[in-house]
């Protein structure tokens, strides 16, 4: 565990919309970190392949892709579109490109001052060792809400019966695969935003986070 002035790695895991991803960037911008979103990393390698032409399902030429990506030059607001989240769904299958990102996210993560990374598999797979490791759930529904309102207030229509069904499939896949499934690393601290709004999500998380890393100095 580093000191309260060393270098801290906070891993953050959990099913889609969570509130990861946002817990993540409050996290981050609190504590003077870098933050990653893992999930863009796979969604740059699909639009890199998507503009240069290149076919979604070689994994060799989707694994160089892979190896010549940019963290830092990931831009969320191109990465959020549909279509490319349907083809970083077919490369992010392959084994492959999962190391390659995985090698990078890691070399993301032990820069100092340290980073906050969000995903499916930080605190099993890419950040084993991370100074506090948090596993960010909701029920479902409440999920499925969330994405519905976020959804309706960007001037978009949605079926919140779809919604909710294309997340309890995406649970489904995310937690049945194979290669690094979505589960809770063992030492992760569960946080259940189902009843919370971000503000309070953010500060029990920092409670987390703090109560964490004062521990690991007293050991």
């Amino acid at each position: 565990m580093t000191g309260m002035s060393g270098k801290l790695t906070i891993a953050i895991d959990g099913p889609a919309a969570s509130g990861k991803g946002t817990l993540a960037r409050r996290l981050a911008a609190h504590y003077g970190l870098r933050h990653l979103d893992t999930g863009l990393t796979y969604r740059g390698v699909a639009r890199a392949l998507i503009e240069a032409g290149q076919p979604l399902d070689d994994e060799a030429i989707a694994e160089r892709a892979a190896r010549a990506l940019d963290l830092g030059a990931l831009d969320r607001a191109v990465l959020s579109e549909h279509g490319i989240g349907e083809a970083a769904s077919k490369v992010a299958v392959m084994p492959n490109v999962r190391r390659a990102l995985v090698d990078k996210q890691r070399a993301f993560a032990s820069a100092p001052p340290g980073a906050v990374l969000d995903g499916r598999d930080i605190g099993t797979v890419v950040c084993p060792d991370a100074d506090v490791k948090l596993y960010v759930i909701a029920s479902a529904e409440v999920r499925a809400t969330r994405r519905w309102r976020e959804i309706e207030a960007g001037g978009g229509s949605a079926a919140y019966t779809e919604i909710l069904a294309d997340i309890e499939r995406r649970d489904a896949r995310d937690m049945g695969r194979a290669d690094s499934p979505l589960r809770p690393a063992d030492d992760a601290h569960l946080l259940d935003t189902s009843e919370m709004d971000i503000e309070t999500a953010f500060l029990a998380a920092c409670r987390l986070v703090d109560a964490t890393r004062i521990s690991g100095n007293e050991d």
